[in-house]
């Protein structure tokens, strides 16, 4: 039986928390994490186009408790299914695109914390993007061209992308 004290140990037995080592978290990450900048076609931005920097890390559904306990080492962001419209997809995701949350939490964790992947490089260029756009020049269309260069330098060059860069600038 629960009790009626939410935080109660009857009520913490079936709740996997884990508090999060910054190396292990560096480390997960590393193997399943992305930095992203999505890009979305919007009229009513001054120049077209909307600029929405993303942290993300993926795992199954049966490690979803990982994913959950993201957010409370990083204080910030979400846990959504990872596709919800394909019911194949069992995956979830650990989602920060609040700009504040990246500046002051995800990004000084990182140049604190190190990664030792590939994906540094992907960390560093959109750390240099998430400033940019904090300082509005995804609103000048030099300044736009050069974040999209730059976006689509990260994770495999742009491989996975819907558009290809000619299609924006």
């Amino acid at each position: 039986m629960l009790s009626d004290n939410v935080l109660s140990a009857d009520n913490q037995q079936g709740r996997l928390h884990y508090n999060l080592k910054p190396w292990y978290v560096t480390g997960f990450v590393d193997g399943e994490g992305s930095f992203h900048i999505a890009i979305y076609k919007d009229p009513r931005m001054k120049i077209g186009w909307k600029i929405i920097p993303e942290f993300h890390v993926s795992q199954r559904l049966s490690s979803r408790s990982v994913l959950d306990n993201l957010v409370n080492f990083f204080q910030c962001g979400y846990v959504k299914a990872n596709h919800s419209k394909n019911p194949k997809d069992k995956t979830y995701v650990y989602v920060v695109r609040d700009r504040n949350d990246l500046l002051t939490k995800v990004i000084p964790f990182f140049e604190t914390h190190l990664l030792v992947t590939e994906k540094a490089k992907d960390f560093a260029i959109f750390a240099t993007i998430v400033r940019m756009v904090e300082k509005g020049m995804h609103r000048e269309e030099k300044s736009l061209k050069r974040i999209l260069n730059l976006a689509y330098t990260m994770n495999g060059a742009g491989r996975y992308r819907r558009r290809k860069i000619e299609t924006i600038m």
